[in-house]
């Protein structure tokens, strides 16, 4: 696998000793049990798999290349290159304006954009309207290859998809970047709805079986379907797509869902399902599929709690801590700052989408058993300091993180 250039501000020798010494030991990824490092007084159970993936490397290479090559030139991002906020505060240090924010909100207008300034794509890919406006802009130095390469697998199962006369039913977050910007290629190639959840794919079955009436869709889906979409014709035959950063068993049971839905209306059997629907593959990245099954075997072992480290609009790190908090007192953190002490933490809820402040969430026990891991957009420096912050709590010294040693936990 090629190894990207990252600046150092990212990196953790002792994060990178261990994922090399189980990757060493594990060439074929098999084993997803978490490294465990046992300091005394608290047990670390590290997960197998977390932070950088190829995707967030390789738009993070990009970006220090722009900077790098172009002295003296503008440099702007179209909106976060990924959700993280030290990374994208690291870019802004550097010089790099964003253009618009994570919601598409304008930051920088247009006008004050230039043909002479430099573009950098971020990693989630943008819309064909973007595009257009760059190229009216005649910006000729842009980045487009920080996109992340699981987008683009998506997009090319969008194509395939298209070419042979399906709809596509994007499963995805409606406002997020990766889901706009796969919706935007999707709706210029064939009818294309999206939906968030499966309660939303119930309403699209709904349809389907014409249980409800086709006047009501635009309603429904107000924004999020193609234009001249038509219930009647364009949900006959249909596939599924998926925002790469979901919970790979949601997207699962979507498409299962809607395809026993075409199977009842249409009266299918194994020979004739691709008359009406497209060949379910997979378009989860690896590293969700990764992440996810590392936090999976985790929560088999035993713990206290759980910390999840990550930028809150992170999706594949919100549906980490899903995972978790079903199992365990989980504290989803930005980075050590959250941890204010032994005994308050400040932490994101996912449901209430807000900060909250909890106190005594390290119990009073001996040892204190911990699983931590991270998104894919987090950097492992900020792992190496959470675990430092840790090691203070309970008066161990910092060089017990250079003594300890990653133990596998048979």
């Amino acid at each position: 696998m090629k190894v990207f250039k990252i600046p150092g501000i990212y990196k953790s020798g002792f994060i990178t000793s261990i994922k090399k010494e189980r990757q060493e030991k594990d060439r074929l990824k098999r084993d997803f049990m978490p490294s465990v490092l046992d300091f005394g007084k608290v047990r670390i159970n590290l997960a197998r798999h977390f932070g950088f993936c190829y995707g967030v490397e390789n738009a993070i290479e990009i970006a220090y290349t722009a900077i790098e090559e172009n002295p003296g030139k503008r440099i702007f991002l179209l909106s976060e290159i990924i959700h993280n906020s030290h990374v994208n505060a690291a870019l802004h240090e550097n010089g790099v304006r964003f253009i618009m924010d994570t919601s598409g909100n304008q930051l920088i207008p247009w006008d004050e954009i230039i043909e002479e300034d430099v573009i950098i794509i971020p990693a989630f890919g943008t819309t064909i309207e973007m595009e257009a406006i760059l190229k009216n802009k005649g910006i000729k130095q842009i980045y487009y290859k920080s996109k992340c390469p699981f987008v683009e697998k998506v997009w090319t199962r969008v194509s395939q998809i298209a070419s042979n006369d399906y709809t596509v039913i994007v499963h995805g977050k409606p406002d997020h970047e990766e889901t706009r910007a796969t919706f935007s290629h999707s709706k210029n190639v064939a009818p294309s709805v999206v939906i968030k959840d499966m309660e939303e794919a119930i309403l699209l079955a709904d349809f389907i079986m014409n249980r409800r009436q086709a006047a009501d869709f635009t309603e429904v889906f107000k924004g999020r379907h193609s234009e001249g979409f038509d219930v009647g014709q364009d949900l006959t035959r249909i596939g599924v797509v998926n925002q790469t950063t979901l919970l790979a068993s949601d997207t699962q049971e979507i498409a299962d869902f809607l395809l026993q839905t075409i199977r009842e209306k249409y009266s299918l059997n194994e020979g004739n399902v691709s008359d009406h629907f497209a060949n379910m593959k997979d378009t989860l990245c690896y590293a969700t599929n990764d992440n996810q099954s590392a936090v999976i075997t985790m929560l088999s072992t035993e713990a206290d709690l759980a910390i999840v480290v990550g930028g809150y609009n992170s999706s594949n790190t919100s549906h980490l801590v899903e995972l978790c908090d079903v199992k365990l007192p989980t504290y989803f953190i930005s980075s050590a700052q959250s941890m204010i002490s032994g005994t308050e933490i400040q932490h994101w809820d996912i449901h209430a989408r807000q900060l909250k402040t909890t106190f005594s969430y390290l119990p009073a026990k001996d040892p204190v058993v911990i699983h931590l891991t991270s998104g894919a957009s987090c950097p492992d420096i900020l792992i190496e300091n959470i675990i430092l912050k840790l090691l203070s709590f309970y008066n161990l010294p910092l060089d017990a993180l250079q003594a300890a040693r990653a133990i596998h936990d048979n």
